[in-house]
């Protein structure tokens, strides 16, 4: 089994580094600096950066400008966003317009991809359903017109970049029991946005679609089109959770080898030691097992379980591993780790975020134990 990169797939991950080197996380608006969202609008420069770099066309066929580069480049490229907590729409972008390509209407797939991968439209997905708590597809319902159109009627929690994205992916369900995707403009007529804030500060958008209409072309039929949408943003989640807890656990080694108790550096402390190797055995699980699950999105191969087993047991792992690692973090840095001057307290709301995300463990352990339960192994 090779367990490398490719070439291009490393050189995306080094281009990534290039243009977040130039990114620094204390200067990331603190959501401990406000009572509402940090920020009107994200990072429109980095974004141009990321554009110009080519790294937001990664995914895109060449006929619509783009690499042709798989999942596994673009979780390499979010792993370097999160290290400096880069407040751009990168994964829901690039998910959104792979999905476009591969399950989408030709007509809306060539008139969208293109400006997309040239930084000029900006993609989401409402994937968190009507409470959070529930499946996203469930919270809206969508009914086919007489002119072939769509009517979708419900709402989304949680959308994030709403407020500025050209379109959001909207799952929804007919009333024959199939989930179609369908891609709404946020300014259509019957679409409403009330302003959310999450744990990071970012604003976060409630939905709420009420007899909003949809042209054919821009409504995706084929049901795998949602189930391989979810489990590239999930994906992608602990993509940025495994970046952030590389960081974090990179603040607390300098940290303790150079603050000093009892004339020596507290890293040389074995209870210190210990907890540090344990987040360090976090890491490498959330690591392997978000490749496994990137690898088979890429690649389409078979295993013991579907795919939905690999993306569920990645984020148990990531929203596991992320939230100790920071906690680890605070701890050990003491009372200067909670300094809203030095970055760290940013890392911790941003792992937050993303152990909540798509669902916490919890939500993916009974989803792993479903899938279980229905294809047995050995």
């Amino acid at each position: 089994m090779d367990f490398t990169f490719t070439e291009e797939q490393q050189a995306a991950a080094e281009a990534a580094r290039a243009v977040f080197s130039g990114v620094a996380p204390d200067a990331v608006p603190s959501p401990a600096h406000t009572t509402g969202a940090v920020a009107d609008d994200f990072d429109r420069p980095l974004w141009a950066k990321l554009a110009a770099a080519d790294l937001l066309s990664l995914l895109l066929a060449q006929e619509h400008g783009g690499a042709g580069l798989d999942p596994l480049a673009l979780c390499l490229v979010l792993r370097e966003s999160a290290k400096v907590l880069a407040r751009v729409p990168l994964l829901e972008t690039s998910a959104v317009a792979l999905t476009v390509q591969r399950y989408g209407d030709k007509e809306l797939a060539g008139e969208l991809l293109p400006p997309t991968g040239r930084g000029e439209r900006v993609l989401t997905a409402a994937a968190h359903g009507r409470t959070g708590h529930e499946r996203a597809e469930l919270a809206v319902a969508a009914r086919q017109s007489d002119d072939s159109g769509w009517t979708l009627d419900g709402t989304q929690t949680a959308v994030p970049w709403a407020q500025h994205a050209d379109l959001i992916a909207v799952p929804a369900r007919t009333g024959d029991g199939r989930t179609v995707l369908a891609l709404i403009p946020r300014d259509r007529t019957g679409v409403t946005l009330a302003d959310q804030v999450s744990t990071s500060g970012e604003r976060l958008a409630e939905v709420r679609l009420d007899a909003v209409r949809a042209a054919a072309h821009e409504v995706i039929t084929d049901p795998a089109a949602w189930e391989w949408l979810h489990a590239l943003l999930t994906t992608g989640t602990c993509a940025q959770a495994l970046g952030l807890g590389e960081r974090v656990l990179e603040m607390s080694a300098a940290y303790t080898s150079q603050r000093e108790q009892f004339g020596h550096p507290v890293a040389t402390f074995q209870a210190v030691a210990v907890q540090a190797a344990d987040r360090y055995i976090d890491l490498r699980a959330m690591e392997a097992t978000l490749w496994q699950a990137a690898w088979r999105l890429s690649t389409g191969t078979e295993g013991a379980l579907p795919l939905a087993g690999d993306v569920a047991l990645a984020k148990i792992w990531a929203s596991d591993g992320v939230r100790r690692t920071v906690q680890t973090a605070q701890h050990l840095h003491g009372g200067f780790g909670a300094d809203t001057d030095y970055p760290l307290h940013r890392y911790h709301a941003w792992a937050k975020h993303l152990e909540l995300s798509l669902g916490p463990a919890a939500a993916h352990e009974e989803t792993l134990g479903d899938l279980l339960a229905t294809h047995p192994l050995g």
